[in-house]
């Protein structure tokens, strides 16, 4: 997930998962496994109750769909508000589809707003849910593993839960940037051992998220074999303001 900031409506605590997404859920997975027959490895990797992360690589936007549909239980995650704010017959669509797959709207922004995506990241994770985040926070276009921001480190540390790594593959090749309809191509969805990062320290050390951060990017990169950037991805922004924001908190986003 990109750097983002909270809407005023998304400041609740999460609800259940409704009919929508009951429904959704009833017809995506099946039909997406008939259809594209994904490769699943390691699904009892994933605890089936409790707080758990899923720390996952971003390579296409086929990924906060892969990842719901393949995990063993409900899957929330943060996705841009304009998913939930369109007008007409695609925004109804665009509102319904992502809410039947555990999509939380959130506008995109930097510094404090980011903090409140992550606060409400927390909240998911303390009704005792699972929270799909992408530690590089934006995707990947070259096929290259980047650095992991710390927010991820930061949810795991004060809510005490479960990181389980993800290593999505293919899904750049399945819908490539720019493409609005899947094609069809292998991917393979792979959940690794869950990894506990509390000895890392406490969540306000920044050596502490750091560390933790860089375990569980070397354990995706482990399930990849992504070749290493060595950096941060950084979006392109037009805006000069935007752009001193993002680099002040840089490490501290999703």
């Amino acid at each position: 997930m990109a750097e983002t900031e909270l809407t005023e409506d998304a400041t609740e605590a999460p609800s259940r998962p409704g009919f929508l997404y009951l429904f959704g859920r009833a017809i995506l997975i099946p039909t997406a496994k008939l259809l594209y027959r994904p490769k699943i490895i390691g699904r009892k990797n994933v605890p089936k109750r409790g707080k758990v992360i899923l720390a996952s690589n971003h390579l296409s936007f086929i990924d906060s769909i892969a990842i719901p549909i393949s995990a063993p239980r409900r899957v929330q995650f943060l996705a841009k508000s304009d998913y939930f704010t369109g007008k007409g017959l695609k925004g109804w669509f665009s509102r319904n589809f992502f809410t039947s797959i555990g999509a939380v709207g959130v506008e995109r922004g930097v510094g404090q707003a980011a903090q409140e995506a992550l606060d409400q990241g927390r909240r998911i994770l303390e009704g005792g849910n699972a929270f799909a985040i992408y530690p590089e926070g934006t995707r990947s276009l070259d096929g290259r593993l980047y650095r992991g921001r710390t927010g991820v480190a930061w949810l795991a540390l004060t809510t005490g839960a479960t990181v389980v790594p993800v290593g999505l593959i293919g899904t750049a090749d399945l819908m490539p940037v720019g493409s609005k309809i899947p094609k069809f191509k292998p991917v393979t969805i792979v959940f690794g051992e869950p990894i506990d990062v509390s000895h890392h320290g406490p969540a306000d050390s920044g050596r502490a998220r750091r560390k933790a951060t860089d375990e569980i990017m070397a354990a995706i990169h482990g399930l990849t074999g992504q070749e290493l950037a060595n950096a941060y991805n950084e979006s392109k922004s037009a805006d000069p303001v935007e752009r001193i924001k993002r680099a002040v908190w840089r490490r501290e986003r999703l």
